[in-house]
């Protein structure tokens, strides 16, 4: 008995230390790695937060986009009675990195966007990619020619904004400001690869009421590259008159043109905002043409008498407009219209009269309106209805191209 008794005291002491043992190894846990977590910026605005372990604040936004297009077939019918379809989706994303520093803010901010139409290839372009240190600006982006008060991608408040002009380019500039005052002056790369830029200066006043701007550009070499710029197309026949009469050369073709234009807010009801803008350009130049299918005008489509233009369209170069337009909201409702007038320079066609070739000099005249509605479903989606009509009168023997256009849109922002 004694030796049983032993036995299973012996053991019960093996087992209390086992499990003791194991009791011991269960509680033990490995010491946690620091977190550090997102933290919310809120320096620059809503939608930043610092990238975890810097000092670097980033915002990622943008959108994705619906969109079906109606327009008037300028192949086929200028009057805009035989009309086009086409559905299109565009995504785009926006990245915005801030920080400060002892010469001001450091900013970098790109915007990749893929556009897919009636099932075209899908392609990823930069839209825009630039930095800023202070009033300091380097990169790609609208030119400064054509963002006015607002800033980028400025217009006449519609979505076809009627802005003339209207390209990205590589470029530099400084904005130096002072209470409600900015002043900037900025070179950009026209393309043409020698030493000398195209220069910009501008000079803006904003307020709670608005703002108001005057800005000149002197386009130091208008040539063919200019009109690749703005037209994705390298066009043989220009024929402006008192530049060149049949071939646009690269050359000392230079120009200079002004613009301005003035924004008013409230003025007329409340959440409502007025603009008027206009520019008058001394020299054709591709900072004073317009953009959208309107401006390859096809007018030799139309009249097999004109040997000119090949294959039968010319860009469009105003010597001066003026626009203005209207925007208002009513709740979760929109409402905008904008008009614009102008003028183009002289342009010199040929024509084939029965055999004998003469040259036929005129200047058109351009009008346009652009109509929008608009309607905030839930936050952060939308519908936009629009409807525009253009025209572009030589009148005479050239005759005029015009057209009725359209979407609805409808979009989901983050």
């Amino acid at each position: 008995m004694a030796h049983l008794k032993h036995l299973f005291l012996g053991t019960a002491a093996a087992l209390v230390a086992v499990s003791g043992a194991r009791a011991a190894d269960a509680i033990v846990a490995v010491e946690p790695e620091p977190v550090d977590y997102v933290r919310v910026c809120d320096v620059y605005g809503k939608g930043f937060y610092y990238i975890p372990g810097t000092e670097t604040c980033l915002s990622v936004g943008g959108y994705v986009r619906f969109q079906v297009n109606v327009a008037g077939d300028p192949a086929v019918n200028l009057e805009g009675d035989d009309y086009q379809v086409a559905s299109r989706v565009r995504a785009r994303l926006n990245f915005d990195a801030r920080e400060e520093t002892e010469l001001g803010t450091l900013r970098a901010f790109a915007r990749l966007q893929a556009t897919n139409t009636s099932g075209g290839s899908n392609g990823v372009d930069i839209n825009q990619a630039y930095i800023q240190l202070g009033g300091l600006l380097l990169g790609y982006r609208d030119s400064l020619w054509s963002s006015g008060i607002g800033g980028i991608e400025d217009g006449l408040l519609t979505d076809t904004d009627l802005v003339v002009g209207d390209f990205n380019t590589n470029q530099a500039s400084y904005t130096f400001t002072s209470g409600g005052f900015a002043a900037t002056l900025g070179i950009e790369d026209d393309g043409t690869g020698d030493v000398v830029p195209d220069v910009h200066a501008k000079l803006v006043y904003s307020g709670a009421w608005g703002g108001a701007y005057i800005s000149g550009v002197y386009d130091e070499t208008f040539n063919r590259e200019d009109v690749r710029r703005a037209y994705g197309t390298n066009l043989g026949f220009i024929n402006l008159a008192g530049v060149t009469p049949t071939l646009l050369q690269d050359g000392n073709n230079d120009a200079f043109a002004l613009k301005g234009g003035v924004l008013l807010k409230d003025l007329i009801a409340p959440k409502s905002q007025l603009k008027i803008e206009g520019h008058y350009a001394f020299d054709p130049t591709v900072y004073a043409t317009l953009a959208g299918v309107d401006t390859v005008a096809g007018f030799a489509a139309n009249n097999p008498n004109i040997l000119n233009p090949t294959p039968g369209a010319i860009p469009i170069f105003l010597e001066y407009a003026v626009g203005a337009g209207y925007a208002q909201a009513f709740g979760k409702f929109g409402v905008a219209i904008a008009g614009q007038y102008g003028e183009t320079f002289d342009t010199t066609f040929f024509l084939n009269n029965n055999g004998v070739v003469t040259p036929y000099t005129a200047s058109a005249d351009y009008y346009a309106v652009v109509g929008n509605v608009g309607y905030q479903i839930t936050n952060n989606f939308a519908t936009l209805a629009e409807v525009s009509y253009k025209n572009v009168d030589f009148s005479g023997p050239i005759g005029e191209t015009d057209q009725v256009s359209g979407f609805l849109r409808f979009q989901r922002g983050f």
